[in-house]
């Protein structure tokens, strides 16, 4: 009897030890999911600067972040005011755009294309597009429409 229990045991360990499966090998970063390391840009980082005025006479506050070579960023016209107070009862001027968006892709040798995008109500949608170069140490963003301002911008 005793020797038939131990059997049986031993058939039992043996079986359970045979339907353990090996642990995979360990997969590398990328295929596991893991976020691999994005490109980076020699142009990554935080850009300010302040442009001419254009033909327009009124200047913008640059201030554009670029990150694994996106740009994204706005323009602040300081001498934009919004609508004013109506004395004559006539349809009140359009508020100039105050607030601009930029968007577009980096490149590290060659100029490269922005797009912005005034901040307005309504059916009064403005675009504009910008050029951008580096020149040196500072990023030279100028608008091909409008104003035609040109901004010299240094990393902050």
């Amino acid at each position: 009897m005793k020797r038939l229990l131990f059997l049986l045991l031993a058939t039992v360990a043996v079986a359970s030890v045979q339907a353990q499966t090996r642990a995979p090998a360990p997969a590398s970063p990328a295929a596991s999911g893991a976020a691999a390391p994005a490109p980076t840009s020699a142009l990554d980082g935080d850009w300010r600067g302040t442009s001419d005025g254009g033909s327009c006479n009124a200047p913008l506050d640059f201030v554009i972040s670029i990150e694994n070579g996106f740009v994204d960023g706005s323009a602040y016209d300081t001498t934009a005011h919004g609508p004013v107070p109506n004395l004559k009862k006539a349809p009140p001027p359009a508020p100039t755009p105050g607030l601009w968006q930029i968007h577009g892709v980096a490149k590290d040798r060659a100029p490269f294309n922005l797009v912005s995008v005034a901040s307005v109500k309504a059916k009064d949608r403005r675009e504009g597009k910008l050029t951008a170069r580096s020149e040196g140490g500072s990023l030279v963003i100028s608008e091909t429409t409008g104003c035609r301002r040109t901004a010299r911008l240094s990393r902050s």
